[in-house]
């Protein structure tokens, strides 16, 4: 039986770890994390189930699936897109896709309020090059998201958001700290709450304000790729 408020199952396996999250609106029912390099064709599943149980949810009973489209490791966006899209399907729920970006975003602070600092949200390639976008003191994304080389990331935050303070969060925080020429009050945000609880507040908002995404792959670099000197930015493309 569907409720006044969406019942929501959120997944993430882009990056450096697996997660779900289960929730009625925002409230978080359950949600669980492994941190994993490679395997999420494994571990995604699993947890999935976990949080189900613990939620004690049925798939049937679900109004939305969400799910971190990248970038990230191209195995696990894809994994995560399948298994969303199959579980949406399955449940005749609506599938709504956020980048990494917006899921680090939306645990960063509300969108549309005022906050001290502009938001850097770096994540690793597992390249030399880093995924970042930046994001106003509203959370309103500033340029797009992008690939950029180490030696380019100072020159790029500069010309963005020149002397304003920053938030930096991501998986790739501690290589991305050192690069920069911090102004007064820039500062590091851990995020220990799992990805996909990120995302599962991102797409409820977009879902507020009349939005929404395709559930389609967010690639910032082509595969196999061994250049390293990367500012480039690939749209979403199957």
């Amino acid at each position: 039986m569907k409720t006044s408020r969406p019942l929501v199952l959120a997944l993430d396996s882009a990056g450096s770890a697996c997660s779900a999250a289960v929730a009625v609106g925002e409230d978080i029912l359950a949600a669980e994390r492994i941190d994993t390099l490679h395997g999420q064709a494994e571990a995604l599943m699993p947890l999935v189930d976990t949080a189900m149980r613990r939620a004690g949810l049925p798939p049937a009973a679900l109004d939305l699936v969400v799910t971190t489209v990248g970038p990230g490791s191209f195995t696990g966006i894809r994994v995560g897109i399948a298994a969303a899209r199959g579980i949406a399907l399955a449940a005749d729920a609506q599938l709504v896709g956020v980048t990494s970006f917006e899921a680090v975003a939306a645990e960063s602070g509300a969108p549309g309020c005022e906050h001290p600092n502009f938001l850097l949200v770096t994540l690793e390639s597992r390249r030399e090059d880093l995924f970042v976008q930046i994001f106003d003191r509203l959370r309103n994304p500033v340029g797009e998201p992008t690939a950029v080389a180490p030696a380019d990331l100072g020159e790029l935050v500069n010309a963005t958001a020149a002397a304003v303070p920053l938030l930096v969060a991501g998986d790739a925080v501690q290589r991305a700290l050192p690069l920069l020429t911090k102004p007064p009050g820039t500062c590091l945000l851990e995020i220990r709450t799992p990805l996909a609880v990120g995302a599962l507040r991102a797409a409820l908002r977009l879902r507020l304000s009349g939005g929404g995404r395709e559930a389609r792959p967010l690639y910032l670099r082509p595969p196999d790729t061994t250049t390293s000197n990367v500012r480039r930015t690939v749209g979403p493309a199957e």
